[in-house]
């Protein structure tokens, strides 16, 4: 919706509202707020003039309770997250940040430690360079060391204890890093809802501002179509005027040039007549 401006008269005016004054930069008319946010205003402020002004802190205000209003009516109640959604849309500020950047500020050495741990044990690069170590390990105790030099002979018993051990610490430390990864992705999906959230707020705003506008320009079509109506059947009546005058001159100079022509001929038939030349008899 367009707002329009206070009078230009750098005056102080002063809030309906709050009663402090205000530049008119900073205040607008009241007759230019939405009907649906006057209503929220008259629930609280039932002296509501509309010859007055109103600040745009408790517009922006009023404007947040009117969206509450219909986020409350279209899902019965308000969580945290929408609570911060419409103030930020009162404050007219971004939602949008980094993720990463933002997790990655609270960071510990041992998570850090442990993302770096089930990264490398879940590559390839873990399975080539453990697959590696057991094949020497085998290879040296089978082939290389002679008996009774061998230090783990078959079946391994010291091999699968290294890798019990491994598996026994390993999975802890991938579980921390799952813990962090999903930590993240649930603090990915409430920034995802929350700009979805403020995206849909701000596409209804904008829609009820163009339905707003699109009235209002009708209305002011409607009243210049009336005013050109007007006009035209104005010009219409002073064109008609001068014609009927015009008509009206011309049957009357018609008339006494009529009359002017009879006589004269009267006369001269008189006269052919055989009647006295003085003129018809009277």
């Amino acid at each position: 919706m367009i707002y329009q401006a206070a009078p230009p008269d750098h005056e102080h005016l002063p809030c309906q509202i709050c009663g402090r004054h205000f530049e008119e930069d900073e205040i607008v008319l009241a007759q230019s707020v939405r009907p649906a946010v006057v209503e929220v205003i008259c629930e609280t402020f039932p002296q509501w003039n509309e010859n007055a002004y109103i600040c745009y802190k408790d517009l922006n205000h009023f404007r947040s309770l009117y969206t509450q209003k219909l986020v409350e009516e279209d899902r019965g109640e308000i969580t945290v997250l929408e609570e911060e959604v419409l103030a930020s849309l009162n404050e007219e500020e971004f939602l949008s940040k980094n993720i990463n950047e933002a997790f990655e500020e609270k960071i510990t050495f041992g998570e850090a430690l442990s993302d770096k741990i089930a990264s490398f044990g879940g590559s390839w690069k873990f399975i080539s360079a453990f697959g590696a170590f057991m094949a020497v390990w085998i290879i040296l105790n089978t082939f290389v060391l002679s008996k009774g030099r061998q230090y783990d002979e078959y079946p391994f018993i010291l091999l699968n204890l290294v890798l019990s051990c491994l598996a026994a610490l390993q999975a802890p430390i991938i579980m921390m890093s799952q813990n962090r990864q999903e930590a993240k992705d649930r603090l990915r999906s409430e920034q995802e809802y929350k700009i979805n959230l403020k995206a849909e707020l701000e596409i209804r705003h904008l829609t009820s501002k163009l339905d707003q506008l699109r009235q209002h320009q009708w209305r002011r079509l409607l009243e210049i179509q009336h005013i050109q109506l007007d006009l035209m059947n104005e010009l219409m009546e002073r064109k008609r005027q001068p014609t009927i005058a015009v008509v009206q001159s011309a049957a009357h100079a018609a008339g006494e040039g009529e009359k002017g022509f009879r006589a004269p001929s009267l006369a001269k038939t008189w006269a052919a007549d055989g009647g006295p030349s003085e003129g018809p008899p009277m």
